[in-house]
């Protein structure tokens, strides 16, 4: 069995695959373990392909649009300030990739009509999607299955621009300036969508963070008015495309109430299935023959602070949690940070190989 057909197979749950499929969160490290990384392993290679991961991943390509944000600001950022596309503004927060993001374009927007009129940025463009398609095909030629990158597709990116404070304010008391950003976000997410599908993906990744690790960041009232339907929507639009894609939902935090509007969307995957603060035994044992899951290893926990014993440990307790039904592929639930000990990420490879579905001895 290719780690393609692995990974479909699981993730589909038609069939019991042989082996769980494994990765590690976006398939990489941040700068300092992977500093160790090439120290430890002396390998050129991506941690992808030396640890032979069962997946592989793919993001539109970078823009070439020239956009002055500074009319969007009535006061003038710091020089050292670092932008994205979108227009927002951030500073390198205390530790590796962690950034604390400070300016937001939208935030003195007062009009739907302000919103409207925003420099949007050319995600959709046509040229961003060049040679994707040929890189798909030469990744699933080579055994694997490829996954599209559509992160912070409504949520996030709609208070990147407007601020969390202001955009949670706008629910309730500016629904229409609420209703124009998230509007806009998905006219854009879906048009992505649909290039995707047609590049032909096997999996597309969805992500809006919409809880904390305390509970919920709204209500489902507040969910289902802003951003269910236009969830679905991206999801139909691109299963017009390719029907057999599988959708994957990311959301960190404590996402049991989420759980049945993904279903009801269409989702496929949940992920990453926080188990600092989610009762995996719970979810796999209601959810888990309508929803398949991808994570389960704790990074605030097992992989920080276990041994190699504890992190095997970790694997074979979410593969019986979360895989005893099928439908599981192991990750961490989070990319890695340098202070997990090496010999960590080497016991979880290790103890992935061998994972398996159910919860009694491997045939």
């Amino acid at each position: 069995m290719t780690s393609r057909e692995r990974v479909l197979t699981a993730m589909r749950r038609t069939a019991v695959p042989d082996r769980v499929p494994y990765e590690i969160s976006w398939g990489a490290f941040t700068p300092g373990l992977m500093r160790v990384y090439r120290q430890k392993t002396g390998s050129p290679l991506d941690p992808a392909d030396f640890f032979d991961f069962d997946t592989r991943f793919i993001a539109v390509g970078p823009t070439i649009k020239k956009t002055d944000f500074s009319k969007w600001y009535s006061v003038a950022p710091p020089n050292n300030v670092l932008w994205d596309e979108w227009g927002y503004g951030m500073v390198r927060g205390s530790m590796e990739h962690f950034m604390e993001y400070r300016f937001h374009p939208l935030s003195d927007c007062t009009t739907p009509e302000q919103v409207l009129a925003f420099d949007w940025p050319d995600v959709d463009a046509d040229y961003r999607f060049d040679g994707i398609a040929e890189a798909v095909r030469a990744i699933q030629d080579r055994g694997y299955a490829v996954a599209g990158e559509l992160y912070q597709t409504i949520f996030e990116t709609a208070w990147l621009l407007r601020g969390m404070e202001n955009l949670l304010t706008d629910f309730y008391f500016n629904e229409d300036i609420a209703q124009a950003i998230c509007e806009k976000m998905t006219e854009l997410r879906v048009r992505q969508a649909i290039k995707f599908a047609e590049t032909g993906i096997d999996i597309l990744r969805l992500g809006d963070d919409v809880a904390t690790q305390k509970g919920p960041m709204m209500s489902l009232d507040l969910y289902r008015k802003f951003l269910k339907e236009r969830t679905r929507r991206i999801i139909t639009a691109a299963k017009q495309v390719k029907k057999n894609m599988l959708i994957f939902m990311h959301s960190d935090g404590d996402v049991g109430e989420f759980i049945p509007e993904y279903i009801d969307i269409g989702v496929d995957i949940l992920n990453p299935v926080q188990p600092e603060c989610n009762d995996l035994e719970a979810i796999g044992r209601r959810y888990g023959d309508r929803i398949s899951f991808w994570g389960g290893i704790g990074t605030q926990t097992t992989m920080p602070f276990g041994t190699p014993q504890t992190v095997q440990e970790a694997v074979r307790k979410v593969q019986m949690q979360l895989g005893s039904r099928g439908g599981l592929l192991i990750a961490p639930s989070h990319i890695l940070e340098p202070e997990v000990p090496w010999e960590n990420v080497v016991a979880f490879v290790e103890g992935a190989r061998e994972a398996w579905y159910g919860v009694g001895e491997r045939s």
